[in-house]
């Protein structure tokens, strides 16, 4: 089969070649129009190098651009940046109709479902004048109340 095909592209490029190029005859030709020949042969040939340069250079750009870009998208796949998010007001019954659409129509309290939590209350020392708090501290008490009782 690659034989078959190899065989087959040079039969097209001959065929390609004899329609493009007609071939040269030589024979009975004088000098000045050999040299007319020539001459437009090379003008021929300088038209055939300008179309190949232009298309290399096309080509040679095409893939410098084409590289530029997969390496914007390796680039772009590896740093994903997160936008800035900004704070919204809401309502959690406007929340909830949002996410889940029109299929809550009562709205929910939030707070009915919490568990109440009873605070343990701290003991509070009272605080009342700080010579009575001495007075007892001291076993004094009971005596000035003697002392008071017998003047």
């Amino acid at each position: 089969m690659l034989e078959d095909e190899k065989e087959q592209k040079k039969l097209k490029r001959e065929t390609t070649l004899r329609e493009r190029v007609p071939p040269l005859q030589l024979s009975g030709l004088s000098l000045q129009d050999l040299q007319a020949l020539c001459k437009e042969l090379h003008q021929k040939i300088d038209v055939v190098d300008e179309e190949r340069y232009d298309s290399e250079v096309k080509v040679a750009k095409n893939n410098k651009e084409i590289e530029n870009l997969s390496q914007k998208v390796f680039d772009l796949k590896g740093k994903m940046k997160r936008p800035a998010l900004k704070r919204v007001k809401i309502s959690a019954d406007a929340m909830l109709g949002a996410l889940l659409g029109s299929k809550v129509k009562e709205s929910v309290d939030f707070k009915a479902n919490l568990k109440t939590v009873k605070k343990e209350e701290e003991k509070k020392e009272e605080v009342t004048d700080w010579r009575k708090n001495v007075e007892a501290m001291s076993g004094m008490e009971g005596r000035k109340k003697l002392f008071d009782a017998g003047q």
